[in-house]
C-alpha cells in the first residue's frame, strides 16, 4: 500500500533507547529568548511541563507528528516538533504531507491511513494537523489502542483526542477585526472580509465569525467573501472584490483577510483605485510582506505555529510520563477550556516587518 507520505524527519532519539523505566538524563531547554515577541506564557508553560517531567521517571518513548504539509506555513511547525522531540530524545518522525497513492484515494483517506499505520509502528503518541472531521474514526481507533492523539492547528472536536494546540479561531478572528477597527472612520460604512462561508470548514467559519461579529457590534456593513484556493481563484477573489468596492452602500472603509492568501484584499484595494483603504491581514506569506514593505497592508497576524509544532511532542511525553489530568493542570493558563491550548497569535504592525523576521530567524522559525 502506497499512502503518498513524504518523510520529513527521521527518527529524532539518540542511539538505542534505554530499557523501560530506566532514568535518562534531565531534559534540558535552550534559554528562552528575550524579544518583544517571545510570547513568555507559552515558554513558562513548557518550563513547568519540563519541570514535572523531571520529576517523574524518565522512559523511552516512540511518537510521530503527522502534518498536513512541509513548506510555508508548515516549514516552522516540521522544524519546531523536530526541535522538540530532540530535546526530550524520543524516537519518531515528523511526517507531511499526504499528497497521492497508487489507488487515488483522497488526502483526508491517506492521513486515516497514516494513523493507522503510526499505531502498527508502535508509537505511543500522534500529534495531528487533521485534513478534516473524517480523521475522527481513525482518532477513535488509535485512542482505542492506548495511543493519545493530541491536535494542533485544526481540530476534531468530536473525536477523544485528549488536547487540541493552536489559535482558537473566534477569539483570532475578533482579534484581528480588533486591529482593523482602529484604523477604520466612524461608521457607517462596509468592510469587505476575505474569510469563509463554507460550513464544512468550521475553522475558517468560527475565525470568520469571530471577525463579523465585530465588525457588526461596532457599527459596521460586513460582505464575506468565501476564499477560494482553486485554479483561478486568486483572479476571481480580486475581482469580486474590486466590483464590491465600486459598488457598496454605505462605501468600502476597509478590508481584512483571515488566511495566507489575505494579500488579495490589498490587490482588489489597488485595483479599484483605492490602494489607501486599511487592510489587515493573516500569515506571513512572502506577498504580505510585499504589500507590507509597500505599505499596502497596515498589520498581519500570525498563528504561532512554531510554537504549535515545540508544544505536541512536549504534551504528548507529559502525558506518558506524568499522566493527562496533570498536564492539562500545568497547561490550564493557555487552556480555554480542559480540552484546547490557545497558543493565541501574534499582532505584527507594518513597521515591525524587519524586528518580527528577526525573531523569527532567531528561533529558526522562517516560512
Amino acid at each position: 500500500m502506497v499512502l503518498g507520505l513524504t518523510l520529513m524527519t527521521a527518527a529524532c532519539g539518540s542511539g538505542e533507547p534505554p530499557g523501560a523505566g530506566e532514568k535518562t538524563t534531565p531534559i534540558q531547554r535552550a534559554p528562552t529568548l528575550d524579544d518583544e515577541f517571545t510570547p513568555m506564557e507559552l515558554e513558562a508553560t513548557v518550563d513547568r511541563l519540563v519541570a514535572e517531567i523531571n520529576e517523574s521517571s524518565l522512559e523511552p518513548m516512540q511518537m510521530a507528528v503527522l502534518l498536513r504539509g512541509a513548506t510555508g506555513f508548515w516549514e516552522p511547525v516540521v522544524k519546531a516538533a523536530s526541535r522538540a522531540m530532540g530535546e526530550l530524545d524520543v524516537t519518531g518522525s515528523v511526517v507531511g504531507p499526504v499528497t497521492s497513492s497508487e489507488d487515488g484515494a483522497a488526502p483526508d483517506a491517506l492521513q486515516n491511513q497514516q494513523i493507522a499505520q503510526a499505531v502498527a509502528d508502535g508509537a505511543e503518541g500522534i500529534g495531528l494537523a487533521p485534513i478534516s472531521d473524517i480523521q475522527a474514526a481513525a482518532i477513535e481507533e488509535a485512542v482505542a489502542e492506548g495511543v493519545h492523539v493530541v491536535t494542533l492547528d485544526a481540530d476534531v472536536a468530536a473525536s477523544k483526542r485528549s488536547i487540541y494546540v493552536g489559535s482558537l479561531d473566534r477569539p483570532a478572528g475578533a482579534k484581528a477585526a480588533r486591529t482593523l477597527l482602529a484604523m477604520l472612520p466612524p461608521p457607517p460604512g462596509t468592510v469587505i472580509l476575505h474569510g469563509s462561508v463554507n460550513t464544512a470548514g468550521s475553522s475558517g467559519l468560527d475565525r470568520t465569525h469571530g471577525a463579523k461579529e465585530a465588525f457588526e457590534e461596532a457599527g459596521y456593513e460586513v460582505l464575506v467573501r468565501q476564499s477560494t484556493w482553486a485554479a483561478g481563484g486568486e483572479a476571481d477573489d480580486v475581482a469580486w472584490m474590486t466590483a464590491q468596492i465600486g459598488t457598496a452602500d454605505p462605501p468600502v472603509v476597509g478590508l481584512i483577510g483571515l488566511f495566507n492568501i489575505s494579500y488579495r484584499c490589498a490587490m482588489a484595494a489597488e485595483a479599484a483605485g483605492k490602494p489607501e483603504l486599511p487592510v489587515v491581514t493573516f500569515d506571513f506569506d512572502p506577498k504580505t510582506v510585499e504589500y507590507m514593505r509597500a505599505g499596502r497592508i497596515k498589520a498581519t497576524h500570525i498563528q504561532r505555529q512554531y510554537y504549535q509544532g515545540y508544544l505536541v511532542p512536549y504534551i504528548l511525553y507529559a502525558i506518558k510520563s506524568i499522566g493527562l489530568d496533570a498536564t492539562r493542570t500545568i497547561l490550564a493558563p493557555q487552556m480555554d477550556d480542559a480540552r484546547r491550548v490557545n497558543t493565541g497569535i501574534d499582532v505584527v504592525p507594518a513597521d515591525k516587518i524587519d524586528a518580527y523576521n528577526d525573531f523569527l530567524g532567531s528561533i529558526d522559525a522562517n516560512q
